[in-house]
Formats: C-alpha cells, structure tokens, sequence
C-alpha cells in the first residue's frame, strides 16, 4: 500500500511519529508512507526540530504555505494535495486531528475518491465558533475509516447517525485508542535521559507550574490575554512558585505594553521559548500542575497524571472534565484562581481512558485488512 501522511501543525508532526514508527516496526513490506507537510507551521522552532528528535523522515512534499486567513491558506493546501495525489496511486490519505490541514486533505481527496484515515475522529466541542470543531465535522464525514481515541468519540459518531445500517459510504468507526497516549508512553523515558531542561531552569519535581497559551480567540484579544496572565502572576505570588510559560510564537507577538508590564513585575513567571517536544513531554511530567488552552497538552497532562485548568469555554476532551482531573475556566481570572485551589486540595483520579498504549499499530492493522476486501 502507498499512503499519503499530511501534517502541518506541530501536534499533528508528533501524531505522525507513532504511526511511523509502527509501520518501520513491523511494517515496511505492506506499507510505503509518503509524508506531505503543508507548512501551516513553519519555522524551526514549531516544526523542524519535531522531525529531527522523534525520528520521522524528512517530508517527501513540502507545499511551503505558510501564515494566511483561513480561506486563503486551505485553497492553497487543497490545490498543492490534490496535485500530490494526482501523481501517483495512492490507497489512501491518513489525516491527523482538527487544522486547515486537515480540512484540506479531506476535501482534496474526496473529490479525488483517495479513501481518507482519520485519526482523532469523532472529537466534539459542539461550538461552532472554533474554527477546529468545523475542520473535524467536514473531515469526519468525508472519512472512510473512523479511528477514535475514546469510547466519547464512538458515541458521539454514533449519534450523528454514522453506525446506520442504511449508510450507503461504508464507513467504519474504530475505537484504537490515543496515539498521543502511544508517543507518552514511548518518549517519557527517552526524555528523562535526553534532556536537561529542569537542571537548566533549577526546577524541582512538582516544584512549579507550566502553563501553555496559543488558541487565538486568547492570544487576540488583549483582555482575555490579561485575565490569564494576571492569574498566572496571581497564582505564582500566593503560592511563592515558578510559573513556566513557554510562548507561542502567536502568543509573544500579541503582548502589548500593559501585558509586558503585567508579566516584568513578576519574576515567577518564567517567560521562554517554545519547547521542544522531549522538553514539554519531561516539564509535563514533573509539573504539579498544568495550565493550557491545548487539546493536546490536556490529554499529556492526563497521561502523566497531572490535573489541568483548561483556559477555553469548552473542551473536546469531557472525559478529563468527567473525571475532575480538569476544570474548564475560560479566560477568566477568578474562575482560574479558583480552579487552581481546587485542583491543589482534593484527590484526582486518572483512569485509563485513552487505550493500552497500542493504537497505532491498530490502527495500521485495520487499514491493511480493510485494503484488501478493496
């Protein structure tokens, strides 16, 4: 089988990295994989460096789109895919999670008939304001082979009427489990060895808080974008520990004035670059607590069981929220400060939710005997 990998945002580069690794595992005389990065995230910090320290191959197409509206940047991906599927066979195309990327990949090859693997289907928010519910939506229903993380994810494809026995599309829901829960698995050791990150920043196990904040509707809005950081400085001052914020690259470039101010007379805050993902998978590891408007660093903080205050008005992760090792704040000062007392005084349970650490490999076992009643 020839399989075409897209990515293009760094989440979707670690996702990748499971699923090569399996098929160089135990696969590679079933299953070539040609790997299309459509450059939605493009520098070094956000992108190369992911390549380069999980061990994924160099893309074999790199569309170079860049930055744009979201109109703008998913016509570009969709007319630069379409034209990769076009020149040669392909058996399908595996897309990865909720960005333009995403979006595109689908859309390019469903008009091509290229059968599309999505992994991180059936994930819901049920706000359509996020731009990321109306890519995973699209994606989902052009999708062929369904692979959801958790048995929520099956359910809520379910009530969207995919399991009807009428549903002339043949499409297939499987629930594989969480390769992001694979990639935890496999790399926290590999980071305990690799890096020194706490040594470099003189932090202690459970000795500080890290802290993520990069979905725009926070990072454009100076008020919101306040309201977070002034919990931060907030929470660092009460409880006399290190706040580690490692900023986007959205996120350094909307502080303004007041903001910079807000964040200089507090030097708990620690104001970094982006991590590397060995970096934010061992500062994830340690923390005593995760703060983040990330779906995925919600779920690695669940993985590492650390509780999480999630910086959005609504997750597509409820399980987390279910089983209170999560609290929903929205950009909300006290609604943050109180989440952050809540979770550093009561017990929170991590049950194994997200799959037996294997789902990569179901997930290329299933394609492969689908493939051939093709």
């Amino acid at each position: 089988m020839h399989l075409l990998t897209v990515i293009g945002a760094r989440p979707q580069i670690i996702k990748a990295a499971a699923l090569n690794r399996a098929i160089r595992n135990g696969y590679v005389d079933r299953i070539t994989e040609h790997i299309l990065h459509t450059g939605q995230h493009y520098d070094t910090d956000m992108s190369q460096v992911f390549f380069d320290e999980l061990g994924i191959p160099q893309p074999e197409y790199n569309l170079g789109v860049g930055s744009g509206l979201h109109g703008e940047q998913t016509a570009k991906m969709i007319s630069g895919i379409e034209e990769v599927l076009m020149s040669r066979p392909f058996d399908g195309i595996i897309l990865y999670g909720d960005t333009n990327s995403t979006l595109a990949g689908a859309v390019a090859a469903s008009k091509l008939h290229v059968p599309i693997f999505h992994i991180e289907a059936g994930l819901r928010s049920y706000n359509r304001n996020m731009p990321e519910e109306i890519n995973r939506i699209v994606c989902d229903q052009l999708s062929t082979l369904l692979f959801a993380p958790t048995q929520t994810a099956v359910d809520n494809l379910r009530e969207e009427g995919f399991f009807a026995e009428h549903d002339t599309l043949h499409r297939k829901v499987v629930n594989c489990g969480d390769v992001m829960y694979d990639n935890s698995i496999h790399f926290a050791s590999v980071a305990a060895q690799r890096c020194d990150i706490m040594n470099r920043l003189s932090l202690q196990p459970e000795g500080y808080i890290l802290a993520t904040i990069h979905r725009d509707n926070n990072t454009d809005d100076p008020q919101r974008l306040e309201q977070i950081l002034s919990a931060l400085v907030s929470i660092a001052r009460k409880d006399n520990i290190p706040v580690v914020l490692p900023l986007h690259p959205r996120t350094r470039n909307k502080l303004t004035a007041q903001h910079l101010r807000l964040l200089d007379n507090e030097p708990l805050v620690m104001i970094l670059e982006p991590f590397s993902y060995l970096e934010m998978t061992l500062m994830e590891q340690n923390a005593k607590l995760v703060m983040t408007d990330s779906g995925g660093v919600q779920k690695e903080a669940f993985f590492f069981e650390r509780p999480c205050i999630i910086m959005r008005s609504e997750t597509e992760w409820v399980e987390i929220v279910q089983h209170k090792a999560g609290i929903i704040t929205d950009a909300d000062y006290q609604r943050i400060v109180d989440a952050y007392a809540q979770l550093t005084h009561c017990h929170v349970s991590f049950p194994p939710l997200f799959g037996d650490g294997h789902a990569a490999e179901k997930i290329i076992q299933t394609i492969l005997h689908e493939n051939s009643y093709r």
